[in-house]
């Protein structure tokens, strides 16, 4: 069975992004030098990318316009805006729930959650995320796009592994084993 992990970066305060739907403020407090390339250690247990329309739409006009980074992958984008498909990118309006339990009995490797946040939520409430691979930026942005919002029930969770350079911290949990006596 796949592991499913949230791998995204937020502020102190817990944003995404800022009120404009911005990303440029995400990296450490010194230079690019001090920085561990956890991305690449990160996925080379993944073979799949859920996301967003909002991300996927922010990647291909923003962030990386000219080439699709996830081309190792294949990526599935949440939307109800039909777009014509290819083979490493797959537009669906199919229900996140429905599709990552449908994924998630697949052989192969794991599913990475890239965002956005309404799609976090809906997998937060849902409680189908195994892995959380958060890192926190020390910025303080006071408002903008929150990871996380209220949810109906709780969910315990077991910290892994922290790790800190460049400012940055990274946390990573994993959701705590229900036992029925």
């Amino acid at each position: 069975m796949k592991k499913i992990s949230l791998f995204i970066a937020m502020s102190l305060d817990g944003y995404i992004a800022d009120r404009k739907g911005s990303v440029d403020w995400l990296g450490g407090q010194g230079n690019d030098e001090d920085n561990k390339d956890v991305y690449s250690e990160f996925v080379k247990d993944m073979d799949t990318v859920i996301m967003g329309w909002n991300t996927y739409h922010q990647i291909v006009t923003e962030l990386s316009p000219d080439e699709w980074v996830y081309n190792n992958f294949t990526t599935y984008v949440i939307t109800h805006q039909p777009k014509p498909s290819s083979d490493k990118i797959r537009f669906t309006s199919e229900s996140p729930a429905v599709l990552l339990k449908r994924l998630r009995e697949e052989n192969g490797k794991g599913i990475w959650i890239c965002g956005g946040a309404a799609l976090i939520q809906q997998l937060v409430r849902e409680d189908i995320i195994d892995c959380y691979y958060i890192t926190v930026i020390p910025t303080i942005l006071g408002s903008g796009i929150r990871l996380f919002e209220k949810t109906d029930h709780e969910i315990k969770l077991r910290l892994l592994k922290t790790q800190s350079y460049n400012g940055m911290t990274d946390l990573v949990y994993t959701k705590k084993k229900k036992y029925n006596f």
